[in-house]
């Protein structure tokens, strides 16, 4: 739907919610919000009199709550609606850019599971003057004016190039363009999906082409709805619940008191789930208290009893999948995407947690589930009373890709407070690990924990009206600020509840309160500005990001419909801090540190730099944290300029192993005490709200390449019989030194057909380093 579409249900769902006003762009996201960009207004109220806008800007229509604005030069405008009495609206500082990006790509996947690969068709498109199916995301062919632009530019030398941000590969078109389209073949895949499209540095009528970064995953189907089948929802009245997929967040699941929605694209469209009847009693459809998306399907949690709904069945899970029968109080699944990891003694960790008060399972892919810990367990691990009262309050999964946190509610006599403690849990070393945190509340507090993106654990913890921060660690603690009211964001949005918290990787924090207001800030700030009113209280809506950065709320109205909308988080917090004149301490922060994830063999070290500039005399400077085992050397090197009252520091850092392997008594035992992961985090000494992207988080893994191997020059899979064959290894060769020789089948998928010697020749053979 488009956002004049939504714009009409969210006006008349107005008539019960406070007056308030917003603006529209063509551009998706925002991208293009310049002097060359119509901005739509929109006034929900009934009190509304005309718009006020600078000479700068024109209106189309002064008197109309909805009409078009226009700014012919750029900076910040001061917008807002007159309306009639007392009252004062909104005023909105809209920040106007003077860009020459005009153009945007276009692009849609066509999919060939035959032989596993996607065709990437791609356009180029004006959003001022494009289609409508160009606007809604919809389109299946350019129009007649992109198909021109598409041209245009090409005859000038534009042309696409995908590149894929993991693993830094890059993909070409296969032809010329055609009928106004490129077509880019790329391979299908789940662990290189944050692709961009880039473009030559074209330009026409003095417009160019931006950048557009976007999602490409392998097709991932959504459970087919059918008919006859019921519906399944949260209890009458509560909020929005949902969960999305780490590693691809366009692929969401949101139970609404009324259905549950599943969708793969970020709700461009989506299916319902809806359950077999006869299964469940009408009051346990309608009560279901959290949901997690797995691969093998999505799980519901409804009266401490996990169900799992999947392609073609819907089972209750129990005493048959090694689960507790009843009792579950919360189920988690993974926050952080991290494709590449290192996993020194498992072949695979977790994907979801599940916990009674008492005990915590891991679950896997297969439907595989396991009992990691009970509290009688902990007890005795962190040497606690045994006639004290310990119970599981949260478990939640961290930044690190191979550790959970347990928080849990301690009391020796358990009538007004009690203590909640956290410890850490890493799923390869299967290592508990006791934090320094302690927190005294009254005996019914319940805290919900959000794990940050960062090296080192940092934690923000919420009840139903304040935001605790834990920085650094934990060491760094206490309440997020506000303006007025010490922290209490309840007194700040009449009297509403926090609904959810959402961090991006790029270190935004957005928190949404039940009736739709919302506060913002980022990592290692410590206060928090209250946004512009968006959406009215008589919504029901979810803040969602994209990998972009981008957010977008999602609305669920009263008739089962949903709706997604783009969100100018940037422009809104922009408007905010213009009107508090808060700065960034800083003028740039620049880093060449392009991978997530990096990793070091023997012998290898790894260098990256990063740089900030900054007015003089305010003394910032580059911090380098790191989390995990202690197996590398770091050693940094800084260079510094000043000139024209402004510093740069630039920061060279390198990272490397210097052990010694040879004629060691156990090379096994030495390879395995200096092999891990390391979580590293590269940021300015100073952050404020304003700030743009301030913030590098990737992982360093210490070992051996799982993708190579060592393998003898020559053996090929083709030109030879199969059959089976047995050789004999000699104990006196063998690593555990065992009693009898080893007899071994030869695996011909493994290594090929065995070479062909002449045995009055001498065999010497050629050992190469193979890849898989």
């Amino acid at each position: 739907m488009s956002a004049s579409g939504v714009a009409v249900l969210l006006s008349w769902l107005s008539c019960c919610g406070s007056a308030l006003w917003r603006y529209y762009s063509n551009s998706p996201n925002y991208d293009i919000f310049s002097t060359r960009s119509t901005i739509k207004l929109e006034y929900e109220g009934t009190l509304f009199s005309e718009w006020s806008a600078p000479a700068t800007c024109s209106i189309k229509n002064k008197r109309s709550p909805k009409t078009e604005l226009r700014c012919s030069s750029p900076g910040i405008h001061a917008i807002k609606p007159i309306v009639l009495g007392p009252d004062l609206e909104e005023e909105r500082y809209l920040s106007v850019e003077s860009s020459h990006i005009c153009f945007l790509w276009y692009y849609k996947a066509i999919n060939f599971v035959h032989n596993l690969t996607q065709i990437v068709v791609l356009w180029i498109y004006d959003p001022e003057n494009a289609d409508p199916s160009e606007l809604l995301w919809n389109a299946n062919e350019p129009s007649l004016n992109s198909i021109v632009i598409s041209k245009q530019l090409a005859a000038l030398g534009q042309m696409p190039v995908i590149y894929t941000i993991l693993k830094r590969k890059v993909y070409f078109p296969q032809e010329r363009i055609k009928d106004g389209k490129w077509y880019i073949s790329v391979p299908m895949t789940t662990n290189d999906v944050l692709k961009e499209v880039k473009g030559n540095p074209v330009a026409f009528q003095d417009c160019f082409i931006a950048n557009s970064l976007f999602l490409l995953t392998s097709p991932m189907l959504t459970i087919p709805e059918i008919p006859g089948f019921l519906p399944i929802s949260s209890p009458r009245g509560s909020q929005l619940i949902a969960n999305w997929a780490a590693c691809d967040p366009s692929f969401v699941v949101v139970v609404a008191d009324m259905e549950t929605f599943q969708t793969n694209d970020s709700f461009h469209t989506w299916t319902r789930i809806r359950v077999p009847p006869n299964i469940l009693t009408e009051d346990e459809r309608h009560n279901v208290s959290d949901v997690t998306l797995s691969r093998d399907g999505i799980f519901f949690l409804i009266n401490g009893i996990l169900y799992l709904k999947s392609y073609n069945t819907f089972t209750r899970l129990g005493s048959n999948a090694n689960l507790p029968d009843g009792g579950i109080i919360g189920i988690t699944s993974r926050r952080w995407c991290w494709i590449n990891y290192l996993l020194k003694d498992k072949e695979r960790r977790s994907d979801m947690a599940i916990w009674t008060e008492n005990e915590v399972y891991l679950g896997y892919t297969l439907l595989k589930f396991v009992k990691i810990v009970t509290t009688e367990k902990l007890k005795g691990l962190l040497n606690m009373s045994p006639t004290a009262t310990l119970t599981i309050h949260r478990v939640e999964y961290t930044g690190h890709p191979l550790e959970l946190a347990l928080l849990l509610n301690y009391c020796i006599i358990c009538n007004t407070s009690k203590t909640i403690y956290l410890v850490i849990y890493n799923e390869d070393t299967i290592q508990w690990v006791f934090q320094d945190f302690a927190l005294d509340v009254t005996i019914d507090t319940f805290l919900i924990p959000y794990f940050l993106y960062s090296a080192k654990p940092e934690l923000l913890l919420w009840d139903k009206h304040r935001i605790y921060y834990y920085y650094h660690n934990f060491t760094d603690t206490g309440v997020l600020q506000t303006t007025t009211e010490f922290g209490n964001l309840s007194r700040l949005s009449q009297n509403s509840i926090i609904h959810n918290v959402l961090m991006d990787y790029y270190g935004n924090i957005v928190v949404k309160m039940e009736n739709n207001v919302m506060f913002y800030f980022k990592l290692k700030v410590k206060d928090a500005i209250k946004l512009h009113l968006w959406t009215n209280s008589t919504v029901k809506s979810l803040v969602c990001f994209k990998p972009s950065g981008s957010m977008y709320l999602l609305y669920v109205f009263e008739n089962g419909k949903i709706y997604p909308e783009d969100y100018p988080l940037k422009l809104e917090a922009q408007s905010i801090t213009f009107k508090t004149k808060e700065k960034c301490p800083y003028m740039a922060f620049h880093n060449d540190i392009v991978h997530f994830s990096y990793l070091l063999d023997k012998g290898q070290n790894l260098s990256v730099w990063a740089q900030i500039v900054y007015p003089e005399n305010i003394g910032l400077y580059i911090i380098v944290e790191s989390y995990g085992p202690k197996i590398l050397e770091m050693k940094n090197k800084i260079h510094y300029e000043i000139a024209s009252g402004y510093c740069s520091k630039t920061m060279t850092i390198t990272f490397s192993q210097n052990i010694n392997y040879e004629a060691v008594d156990d090379y096994f035992k030495l390879q395995y005490e200096n092999t891990g992961l390391l979580l590293v985090h590269v940021r300015p000494s100073e952050l404020a709200k304003t700030c743009p992207i301030s913030q590098k988080v990737f992982q360093i893994s210490v070992g051996c390449d799982a993708s190579k191997f060592i393998a003898v020059k020559g053996f090929t899979k083709k030109e030879c019989l199969q059959h089976d064959f047995f050789y004999i290894i000699e104990q006196s060769y063998l690593r555990d030194r065992p009693s009898k020789p080893l007899r071994v089948k030869y695996n011909w998928d493994k290594y090929g057909c065995p070479l062909r010697v002449d045995f009055r020749e001498k065999f010497r053979p050629l050992v190469q380093l193979a890849v898989v």
